[in-house]
């Protein structure tokens, strides 16, 4: 793709991620030499202006507790607002103010993140697992990797984000841990780093001192004992990742100093695949690259 190092940072959109230290640590890495796409969240930022607009949130949970938001039209609009309207340009402000040339894309330019929607989404609602039919989200079955690696190329930062589009054309929630997996697969990258509002996987989700240096997530099923919530959704996209041939992904925290520098060096939990190694391929396969 580019014969220099590429990562692929994700920023969490728990308030408490420091946007402005980790554009000043991938300012960094961009004047060492080495090309980096970033991909965003807002839960804080939609959280937000769906309350100023009065659009109700509401979350669904899997029989695997793996938590996603549930998505319907009116939310729909507000992600679309929050991420492409309000954290994106935030950020690519600040990379610009640093002297770092970054551009904000979406998964729908270009139609470089494709997705189907879900039918029908598997949630546990008072003990029972119910059907949820009406959810404008989309699982990712494809990266049309051109934009962002024409980008690349000419030495600017890609700063992406949901929503996809889908099989009908018609913008799709996506999860952002995934779409970073995703991407970093596509794209060749050497390393993956999903920076969170916690210091990495813990062992207790309410102690943060037990912070596990270590995590190998199942092959295939549920991410495992220690995985609830959203950590468990980052975990399935390490799992993507390193399925799909990313050697290198790591779960860190974004609140504080330097969290792309500190989680390069070691800080947080790297996280390994059971059987990593007959897997060579994922739901990104190696094909999808251009």
């Amino acid at each position: 793709m580019t014969s220099r190092p590429l990562t692929v940072v994700k920023s969490g959109g728990n308030p408490a991620v420091d946007a402005a230290e980790i554009c000043a640590d991938i300012a960094g890495l961009v004047k060492e030499g080495q090309s980096v796409l970033l991909v965003h969240g807002g839960s804080g930022e939609i959280a937000r202006l769906a309350g100023r607009l009065g659009v109700p949130q509401r979350t669904l949970t899997a029989p695997d507790r793996v938590s996603t938001r549930y998505t319907d039209p009116a939310t729909l609009e507000v992600v679309v607002l929050a991420l492409a309207g309000g954290v994106k340009p935030r950020i690519v402000a600040e990379l610009t103010r640093l002297g770092v040339p970054a551009v904000g894309l979406t998964g729908l330019d270009g139609g470089m993140l494709r997705a189907r929607r879900k039918t029908a989404v598997r949630a546990v609602v008072d003990g029972r697992t119910v059907l949820v039919r009406d959810n404008l989200s989309g699982r990712l079955t494809e990266v049309r990797a051109e934009p962002a690696q024409t980008l690349l190329r000419a030495g600017y930062v890609p700063v992406v984000s949901p929503p996809a589009i889908d099989e009908h054309d018609q913008p799709v929630n996506v999860d952002a841990d995934r779409a970073a997996a995703a991407l970093a697969v596509a794209l060749g990258a050497d390393r993956l780093v999903l920076l969170t509002g916690a210091p990495g996987v813990l062992a207790d989700p309410d102690d943060e001192t037990s912070v596990l240096s270590g995590y190998e997530v199942p092959a295939t099923g549920a991410p495992g004992r220690f995985a609830g919530g959203g950590m468990a959704l980052k975990l399935v996209a390490a799992r993507e990742a390193l399925s799909g041939g990313v050697p290198s992904v790591r779960i860190a925290d974004g609140r504080v100093p330097r969290p792309v520098g500190r989680a390069l060096a070691g800080a947080g939990t790297t996280v390994t695949m059971t059987c990593a190694g007959a897997a060579t391929t994922g739901p990104y396969e190696r094909e999808h690259r251009t």
